[in-house]
């Protein structure tokens, strides 16, 4: 009785791992809080003041830890490959045999017709061709926030937008560093600008429901060799 309870128990326990979902790509922190300002300026002059300084004439961009920008995700991809092979192989055999042998009370001329003879040929051809081609479109855009200036300026962004339609929700989460210098007029840049990125979109709900199979299919396609 406790053998198959422990059976029972281990089987749970492969399909749960069966069904669990793969850990996420982007692993920083979603947000930053902007860095609280000191209570004190430091006084450099009785009108300069190098703390509260703002160019009057500079846009002001995201450099600073709390900032937010928008990334314009432009995604896309395409995979093509193509093999081919054909391989012919062919062989044959012919022998003959003649025996000389004098048998008594036999005339020659039968003699001559005793002997073996062999023949043989084979032929084998393989052809396989086989084709693979993938192509993916991703276009959307989110806004991340500042959670890190490195030493050289550039600026680690992070951020997650959530939609929850008709009880379909989908997130998309995003990761990366980017360069002040690429930041356009209006405070975008585009995903092919961002350096290290991390880029996942998750869809939950009815329709993703219908469209991927249950835990227990999950477990009968991992152990059926197919």
């Amino acid at each position: 009785m406790n053998m198959l309870k422990w059976m029972v128990l281990g089987l749970l326990a492969v399909l749960a791992g069966c069904a669990a979902q793969e850990p996420p790509l982007v692993t920083l922190p979603m947000t930053a809080r902007p860095q609280p300002q000191a209570a004190t300026l430091p006084a450099n002059g009785s009108i300069f003041q190098a703390g509260s300084y703002r160019a009057m004439f500079e846009d002001k961009m995201p450099a600073l830890v709390g900032d937010t920008l928008t990334i314009n995700i432009q995604e896309k991809s395409s995979t093509s490959q193509s093999e081919q092979t054909t391989a012919t192989r062919s062989s044959a055999l012919t022998d003959n045999i003649s025996s000389g042998m004098q048998l008594p009370f036999v005339p020659g001329s039968l003699t001559k017709g005793l002997g073996a003879s062999f023949n043989g040929s084979g032929s084998a051809s393989n052809t396989g061709k086989g084709t693979n081609q993938v192509a993916t479109t991703f276009v959307s855009s989110i806004t991340v926030t500042v959670i890190e200036v490195l030493s050289n300026g550039n600026l680690i962004v992070s951020g997650e937008k959530v939609v929850r339609i008709n009880g379909d929700t989908e997130s998309i989460r995003l990761s990366g560093v980017v360069n002040p210098r690429d930041i356009a007029a209006d405070r975008s840049v585009s995903s092919l600008k961002v350096a290290d990125a991390r880029i996942e979109q998750e869809t939950k709900g009815n329709n993703r429901l219908y469209n991927e199979p249950g835990w227990l299919a999950k477990f009968f396609l991992s152990i059926i060799p197919i």
